[in-house]
């Protein structure tokens, strides 16, 4: 960080003294934090108040381990009653932003600083990290720590910079309008990217409309004298470019004649591995083949994105053909492949996840499949969170979309996430191509059970349904699948309309019978009722 004297986080948050001693001008601060446990000499502990916990009750810590300053919203006394050196704000969350803005703007007067702000309602961690690598061969990067995009943050990646950074890399989340404009203006970008226009947090938002609506704030946030680029493919970001008062550059796949500042993706295409090459056409017309280590043909949109902030940085072509070709899957559990000893490939995409993901998920788990040699795919699925009123039907459609692509299994995890597994039986999955559990546990003793070498299985949900973990936990398991001697936990076999799979010496017996004939017809005769009822 940046040093900053208690004098200038007064004037930049309009905070009161407390316990300071006229010292003001003095003490300063060369870190921040809001945990504790990262303290380090001359840092400023951020008292936040949290759902759990209140850093107030940590600044007795903070201190001890170095900490010369704490922002606070009380007064916080030490054992013998003497004020702990502290500015005290009516919010500190807020006033983090007001710090943070006083440092970029006091590291652009002391250096050659650039920012870049990235949004999107998909892909912004990835290209995040390809643009990290790209401007790190160029010069001091600094980029967010996994996904450190909100108004908390967002000031705690501007605090990791001083006057020695070149570039400034910032991911800008949101689930309101207005998020993206209140961040925009804490670090004023001088180039930004908006990558694509989505679900993601729909119910929170109120609909799309809301979420294009705050997207293309940052179209209207850039600093003076910037550039932003915008998705070509994206009908509701390409509109972006009326609100923007800087020039505006365009990505996508395929010619697009119609546009003067243009990077394309040209001859696209996935390899054996389901990773995207093609060629990369610069807005100079130069051109560089890339063959990424990313999997999935969608992360093109975000190699694209990447290259072109990049170019209008400044960087040369090669070098970003270089760091684009040499860069894989870096944050956690975004498309992470790790291939076990016993032939059993997993994909753990389980960090975040909203329809259009799931979809671009889905879609390079068949096409991995359908690979020179065949392979058997298991998709993995939790819920996809924060979709309000639309998640039964975007759930169900889900369910609807992994039997179209011909994916082998489906695992359901949590009750959120159940209308996938119904959809997909009302489709045409039966018996055991498609279940439901209620916890990862149940989804990891079928696994542990039934993945054979060779299999292919995808773990895919938003965070808080932590699938994440369990993608790890069978990525990383030394243990052979498939060769536990305890029976296979049974399969769900009809949606919410039979329990489970009955394939007992009894019931078949009952059959042989012939005593449940009628019951049989009629069983049979309502599930067509339900298909067409479902359709």
């Amino acid at each position: 960080m940046i040093k900053l004297s208690a004098a200038e986080i007064i004037t930049a948050t309009g905070g009161s003294p407390l316990g300071l001693a006229r010292r003001e001008s003095e003490l300063g601060a060369t870190f921040a934090t809001t945990d504790s446990r990262e303290v380090i000499p001359g840092t400023l502990f951020v008292a936040k108040p949290g759902e759990v916990t209140d850093g107030h009750n940590f600044v007795s810590g903070a201190f001890d381990k170095g900490a010369v300053l704490a922002l606070v919203e009380r007064p916080v006394k030490d054992e013998r009653g003497i004020l702990y050196p502290s500015i005290q704000v009516d919010d500190v969350v807020l006033a983090m932003g007001k710090i943070a803005q006083y440092a970029v703007e006091k590291m652009r007067s002391l250096g050659d600083l650039t920012v870049i702000g990235i949004t999107g309602s998909a892909g912004k961690t990835t290209t995040k990290d390809l643009l990290a690598a790209i401007l790190s061969s160029q010069g001091e990067t600094i980029a967010p720590v996994g996904s450190y995009n909100g108004e908390v943050g967002v000031p705690l990646t501007v605090f990791r910079a001083d006057e020695s950074t070149r570039y400034l890399v910032i991911e800008m989340g949101a689930d309101h309008v207005g998020n993206i404009e209140y961040l925009a203006n804490i670090v004023h970008p001088d180039h930004g990217v908006i990558l694509k226009v989505g679900t993601a947090h729909a119910g929170e938002f109120g609909g799309v409309d809301n979420i294009e609506r705050t997207k293309g704030e940052l179209a209207e946030g850039i600093h003076t004298g910037g550039t932003l680029v915008l998705n070509a493919d994206d009908e509701r970001v390409a509109r972006m470019s009326a609100r923007a008062s800087v020039p505006v550059t365009y990505f996508g796949v395929g010619e697009k004649p119609q546009y003067e500042r243009y990077t394309a993706a040209l001859g696209l295409h996935t390899n054996d591995a389901g990773c995207p090459e093609f060629t990369l056409r610069l807005p100079d017309a130069s051109e560089y083949e890339i063959s990424s280590k990313l999997i999935g043909e969608h992360h093109v949109c975000n190699i694209l994105a990447a290259a072109t902030v990049a170019y209008n940085a400044g960087v040369p072509g090669d070098a970003i053909a270089h760091a684009l070709n040499n860069t894989g899957a870096l944050s956690k559990w975004r498309m992470a492949r790790t291939d076990r000893a016993d032939g059993v490939t997993v994909i753990n995409d389980a960090y975040n996840a909203n329809p259009e993901s799931m979809t671009a998920a889905l879609r390079t788990l068949a096409q991995l499949g359908r690979g020179a040699k065949p392979r058997r795919t298991w998709a993995v699925l939790g819920a996809m969170l924060e979709l309000g009123e639309a998640s039964l039907e975007e759930h169900d459609r889900l369910g609807r979309l992994v039997v179209r692509m011909n994916i082998s299994k489906l695992i359901a995890v949590g009750n959120e996430a159940k209308p996938a597994y119904n959809a997909a039986h009302l489709e045409g999955s039966w018996g055991n191509e498609a279940t439901w559990v209620e916890t990862p546990q149940e989804a990891l003793n079928i696994l542990r059970a039934e993945l054979r070498s060779g299999d292919i299985v995808l773990f895919k949900s938003s965070n808080g349904a932590k699938l994440g973990s369990l993608g790890d936990e069978v990525a990383f398991c030394t243990e052979t699948f498939g060769e536990a001697q305890e029976q296979a936990p049974a399969w769900l076999s009809a949606g919410d309309f039979v329990e489970v799979t009955d394939l007992t010496g009894a019931a078949l017996s009952a059959v042989s019978a012939g005593s449940s004939a009628a019951q049989t017809s009629t069983t049979a005769l309502d599930r067509s009722h339900l298909h067409e009822g479902t359709h």
